[in-house]
């Protein structure tokens, strides 16, 4: 199965929300991001900017390019 980027990135915060043991709501608290904005990346249903990728990857204490550093964009 084939993905597009969004929804490799919407996988990718997903596994890095959840490895903090973060619900979305307290996620997107600490994001600075609302709550459905996140559950719509998650989906892939969201072209999220670089901007936001900086601000979930900070959130996540990890650079962009760690954040990206990850086999579903191999």
């Amino acid at each position: 199965m084939h993905m597009d980027i969004k929804e490799k990135i919407g996988k990718r915060v997903r596994e890095l929300r959840t490895a903090k043991g973060l619900s979305q709501e307290k996620f997107s608290l600490e994001c600075e991001l609302d709550r459905t904005y996140i559950a719509s990346i998650e989906q892939g249903r969201r072209n999220v900017s670089i901007v936001n990728i900086e601000k979930i990857s900070s959130a996540c204490e990890i650079s962009v390019s760690d954040f990206f550093n990850s086999n579903l964009f191999q």
